[in-house]
């Protein structure tokens, strides 16, 4: 019997089958706390999304992009402006969504198409200044003909539909009832899923070895034959796409989009979704999402009892006190984890050893290559 419960734990099938029960149990545990912490987990998938897509440009090509948020607001008012009373269309979502991937997708191409001989500080400023570029012309397209509303944003976008099914409303099985907020979140779940897969596979790819390669070195990957213009382009215009998607859920989800939501603070927590999770690590990307988006959430709840426990009143704003302590946090571990929280083992070889350790790594390849020929 012990030997049968040792080779269960073992087994891949077991694990995966024990991932796929904890996710699909884990907005009904979460939602007896209450219903706001299931709809943190749908921002938390969102999230996820984003920080994939951004981690295939910095984790995986190793370009530095500030200006990510502009493709998760190009997604966000495409399906704003075809589903709600702004144009006066309401388009179905599986309609909108690939529609929002090709549009972030042509313009992460309009993005990397002058940043192509750029690299690190200077693409940073270029991709900084496109994502205000995007966020500036959202504001200003209102006049002379509205298409954005400008500042005041855009209202009464059509919920989230799937063959005239509103997936924010419950659903009743004979007599078990499905939350809509839980329907959301299997919804992303579904389309995380399917991200990562798509990450994996890219990952895995003869073009994803070609980003790693310009990733390390750009003028050896050009002398070993890599198009890194190309290279370059299919990354920022994947990375998009994925953004792309992600927008329009938003819109779908939150009902309301305005221009001040898509700024650089937005671009910077999703940087730092891939650097803490692990850049290039799919795992440690999704993790790194999960921190940033729960962690500050969790503090937020526990200040207030806490301070008055310890001073019988609030003496730290609770926000502010978040944002500390949430800074503190990223300080700390970027000190002591550098490769962040869970990173590849290329990765923490190259961060932690020692020379000694490098030296002899490449005595052992060099043995292993000589007694193969």
């Amino acid at each position: 019997m012990k030997n049968r419960l040792l080779n269960l734990h073992h087994n891949p099938f077991f694990g995966l089958v024990l991932i796929v029960i904890t996710l699909t149990a884990l907005p009904w545990m979460v939602g007896l706390v209450g219903p706001s912490w299931v709809r943190l987990l749908d921002f938390a998938l969102l999230y996820i999304m984003l920080a994939l897509g951004l981690n295939i440009v910095v984790g995986y090509a190793g370009l530095l992009d500030l200006g990510y948020v502009a493709f998760y607001a190009v997604g966000a008012y495409l399906y704003a402006l075809l589903a709600s009373p702004q144009f006066g269309l309401h388009w179905p979502l599986l309609a909108i969504l690939p529609l929002g991937a090709i549009a972030a997708c042509l313009f992460g191409v309009l993005l990397g198409t002058p940043t192509l001989k750029l690299r690190g500080d200077y693409l940073a400023v270029v991709t900084l200044g496109f994502g205000e570029i995007i966020r500036i012309f959202l504001t200003n397209l209102s006049r002379p003909i509205n298409i954005t509303n400008g500042p005041q944003g855009i209202d009464l976008i059509d919920p989230l539909k799937i063959g005239g099914f509103s997936l924010s409303q419950n659903l009743t099985i004979g007599s078990f009832e499905i939350p809509g907020l839980h329907i959301v979140y299997y919804t992303f779940l579904l389309l995380a899923i399917m991200i990562v897969l798509i990450s994996v596979r890219l990952q895995n790819s003869r073009i994803g070895r070609a980003w790693v390669a310009l990733r390390e070195d750009e003028v050896a990957a050009t002398a070993m034959g890599i198009n890194t213009r190309n290279i370059k382009l299919l990354a920022f215009a994947m990375g998009a796409s994925f953004g792309g998607v992600a927008g329009g859920l938003f819109a779908g989800l939150q009902g309301f989009i305005a221009p001040e939501i898509f700024g650089l603070k937005e671009s910077i927590d999703i940087l730092c979704m891939v650097v803490l999770g692990g850049m290039g690590h799919i795992p440690g990307v999704i993790l790194g999402a999960l921190l940033i988006t729960i962690a500050p959430e969790i503090m937020r709840n526990i200040a207030v009892p806490v301070q008055n426990e310890l001073f019988g009143r609030v003496v730290v704003d609770p926000e502010n006190l978040r944002m500390l302590l949430f800074a503190l946090a990223l300080i700390l571990i970027m000190r002591w984890r550098p490769e962040g929280l869970w990173p590849s083992r290329t990765r923490r070889r190259e961060l932690h050893a020692k020379p000694n350790d490098m030296q002899h790594e490449n005595s052992e390849l060099v043995d292993a290559e000589r007694h193969h020929e």
